[in-house]
């Protein structure tokens, strides 16, 4: 799994027009799902992003995760992150999951996320969504269960 982490102070998804999903401070996760992915992949990166100390605390240190900061997550499915550019000028998708396989692994990440008493929200799997975002820093920070 390949993902993109934002901390933001806020940010939202929508779709046709319509608001999908939407956070305050917190975290947005593009998250796109490779062939070859389990249910560990999701658990292993949700274990990570929750605990993940990028917010400051009152000294400016990164120290604190969200669940320190009681932020939320906004989870957005971007097959895109498994680009290919490496031939040609068109991006290959061939390692991203089929959109089965993609669709249940995002589920389930967001699933681990809310066992542990966080505040979810989600895009649409398989829709064109406009995806707002806040960067709060900027903090910008790519995981990989891969590297």
């Amino acid at each position: 799994m390949e993902t993109i982490l934002q901390r933001v102070s806020k940010a939202w998804v929508s779709v046709d027009g319509h608001i999908v999903g939407q956070i305050g401070q917190g975290l947005v996760v593009l998250l796109g799902a490779a062939s070859g992915d389990t249910e560990s992949d999701a658990k292993f990166l949700a274990d990570k992003i929750s605990a993940l100390r990028i917010f400051a605390d009152q000294n400016g240190k990164f120290n604190l995760s969200v669940q320190d900061v009681q932020g939320e997550i906004l989870v957005v499915s971007q097959f895109t992150l498994l680009a290919d550019t490496r031939k040609g000028r068109r991006p290959s998708f061939f390692d991203a999951a089929p959109p089965e396989e993609a669709e249940s692994l995002i589920e389930r990440f967001a699933e681990i996320l809310r066992s542990y008493g966080l505040t979810v929200a989600t895009g649409q799997f398989q829709a064109y969504m406009h995806v707002g975002i806040h960067n709060d820093g900027p903090v910008t920070i790519p995981l990989s269960t891969k590297r």
